[in-house]
């Protein structure tokens, strides 16, 4: 230990902690960390027994752990400076001794099954409730070795207390394995059984508050994704069935693949659009990309073609290949009155040829 008061505050080093006052300020630094001492025995008792009495010891100690797992980034953080972690731990609890946390070691460690079993002499908890009669057991603590230890291991661990100094025994002592068990599943139980407490009805209430505005977040951003799936949808559309205008008074539209009944419609509302916008008197549907013409796929084309006259205007199907001709007389598709020809030249040709007579 060192004492120094070259700048005139009082300051004092012990095992590498730096303690420090500035009674000007109203501040007791640790380390350059602003810091609070308690009397143990009442202060800290009474603040504990408060809250104690207000949630119930279970909440109690749920609280106290969730604390304790919160509380370990800075401890792994110095931990992991040290060669091994066995290393850092002693020289954390070297620095946890002086500050009043008691005296911290191990006593197993098994990286295999992945159990750590540790010792605390003289800790808080332990001490205060000593002088309050009372073993609600070093959840703190707990939770801090649980959360040491899930780093450690890289996988969930929870911390079970057995040996208990408040109730007699030599020190407290903690058995921290990997499980399921967590803080949000111990209020998860709490909630179920029959000694629910307002406090934890606001809790499930705020829990299902977080799970609606999720859920409707979550509602939101799939709409959003199915409405650029929607316009992608009729982008590759337009692409699949381009409306060209190859003359005055003339339009074309390549039909390649399949003609389902949706695709067939859409083809449909925008060629019956550009006619109407353009005043076309001739549609070509130039179908030498269809490799098959079954019966549905002709009533579409029909459609289209029926739908086109009802506009005032001429439709005329092109690039009819042998095969697909074959099947279409097989169907009984009933083409009467549609002008049909071999390619789109021969369309092109014909819908000049009527617009000079």
């Amino acid at each position: 230990m060192t004492e120094s008061k070259s700048d005139a505050y009082a300051q004092i080093v012990v095992d590498g902690n730096e303690f420090r006052w500035e009674p000007d300020k109203g501040l007791l630094l640790i380390s350059g960390g602003p810091s609070l001492a308690l009397w143990i025995e009442t202060s800290l008792a009474g603040l504990m027994q408060g809250m104690q009495r207000m949630v119930g010891t279970d909440r109690f100690n749920v609280a106290m752990q969730s604390g304790g797992r919160d509380s370990v980034e800075g401890d792994w953080a110095f931990i992991s400076q040290s060669p091994t972690f066995e290393e850092g731990l002693e020289r954390l609890s070297l620095l946890a001794n002086t500050c009043g946390w008691g005296r911290w070691s191990l006593v197993s460690l098994d990286r295999d099954d992945k159990v750590g079993r540790f010792r605390v002499v003289n800790g808080w908890e332990a001490l205060y409730q000593r002088a309050l009669g009372a073993k609600w057991g070093s959840s703190m603590m707990a939770g801090k070795f649980a959360g040491i230890c899930s780093k450690l291991f890289g996988t969930n661990c929870w911390a079970v207390q057995t040996s208990f100094q408040a109730a007699g025994d030599a020190y407290d002592e903690f058995e921290v394995k990997p499980s399921d068990q967590t803080v949000e599943l111990e209020l998860t139980t709490l909630l179920a059984s029959d000694r629910a407490t307002r406090a934890d009805l606001a809790v499930a209430l705020a829990k299902l508050q977080q799970e609606n505005a999720d859920r409707q977040r979550a509602e939101r951003e799939a709409k959003e994704r199915l409405a650029v799936i929607e316009a992608q949808r009729r982008d590759l559309e337009a692409l699949s069935t381009p409306i060209i205008q190859v003359w005055d008074g003339v339009l074309t539209l390549p039909v390649l693949g399949n003609l389902s009944g949706s695709r067939a419609q859409s083809m449909m509302d925008r060629l019956l659009g550009e006619i109407h916008r353009t005043q076309a008197r001739f549609a070509i549907l130039d179908v030498t990309g269809v490799d098959v013409i079954d019966s549905n796929t002709a009533n579409h084309l029909l459609r289209v073609t029926r739908a086109v006259e009802l506009l005032g205007a001429r439709c005329i199907i092109t690039g009819i290949r042998a095969a697909v001709a074959q099947t279409m007389v097989a169907i009984d598709s009933n083409f009467g009155g549609v002008v049909t020809l071999a390619t789109l030249r021969d369309g092109l040709k014909y819908c000049m040829s009527a617009m000079k007579s």
